[in-house]
């Protein structure tokens, strides 16, 4: 096996992703509604004001984050929570500011993803989130996440609102996309790699129908309003990112990344 050309400082002992739990995902599906509903409840006070506080918000919780030698719960998701307001409004900015149509900025997002996939491919031979264990696999961890949510965001307006299906419809179908990895993966062996980062796509517009479906008025929606929905999400986020982190603050093994004949788990299987 080819050793890395990354410098010893920037190797940690452990992964710094979260094991791929039923938690995992379940956190992961909320900051996407989170992202959603903050993002929209903020452009509606001040567009210049919201893009201000998420740009700001992204870059310092990426910056905690890189700081850190091993995953840690708290800096871990506020990061992916910054990463879902910002990438958010970063999809609405081009769609709203540039008057670019979801049917362009969908496929658009589609081909930035993939990529930055290929070039992470390229530079690192696999796309295991198991191993990010060096500074540069973070970075491209991290910028594949960004786009991701961008595509996902884009995605998810294009079939509830430039389709007109509205959101529950939405969030039926993308429910069953999302579905697909983890069958696909279970009971026919599809490569775990491409399940996962199939999956993490689709909670994009999974989770934002589901926020749009609770917050927004017109195309289904029961009109609770985005504030709302977005204090309600943020209170069960800071809730469950707690309890990880004292249950992570316990005595116990430092979680090493896989070996590598070790075929990753993707949190679908229960524990």
């Amino acid at each position: 096996m080819t050793a890395t050309k990354a410098k010893p400082a920037a190797r940690f002992a452990a992964t710094k992703v979260p094991q791929l739990t039923l938690m995992f995902w379940g956190l992961k599906l909320l900051t996407t509604g989170m992202g959603e509903a903050i993002s929209d409840a903020m452009g509606q006070q001040n567009v210049a004001i919201a893009a201000a506080v998420g740009l700001f918000g992204c870059v310092l919780a990426l910056y905690l984050q890189m700081r850190q030698q091993e995953y840690k719960p708290a800096y871990y998701w506020f990061a992916v929570m910054m990463v879902a307001v910002f990438g958010t409004m970063a999809a609405d900015a081009i769609h709203d500011g540039a008057s670019i149509g979801y049917e362009v900025t969908t496929p658009l997002f589609a081909a930035l993803t993939a990529l930055v996939f290929w070039r992470w491919h390229r530079a690192e031979g696999t796309l295991d989130v198991h191993f990010i264990t060096t500074r540069r696999r973070e970075r491209y961890y991290w910028l594949a996440v960004l786009c991701t949510f961008a595509l996902g965001t884009a995605a998810g307006d294009l079939t509830a609102l430039a389709l007109s299906w509205g959101f529950w419809p939405s969030a039926l179908l993308f429910g069953v996309l999302f579905a697909i990895p983890a069958v696909g993966w279970w009971r026919f062996g599809w490569n775990p790699i491409f399940s996962f980062w199939f999956a993490y796509v689709i909670t994009r517009p999974l989770g934002a129908s589901f926020a749009d479906g609770f917050s927004k008025t017109g195309n289904g929606g029961l009109s609770l309003g985005d504030p709302l929905v977005a204090v309600i999400e943020l209170v069960v986020f800071v809730a469950l990112v707690g309890w990880l982190t004292v249950k992570d603050r316990s005595p116990a093994q430092p979680r090493r990344a896989h070996a590598s004949h070790e075929p990753p788990r993707l949190g679908f299987e229960t524990e």
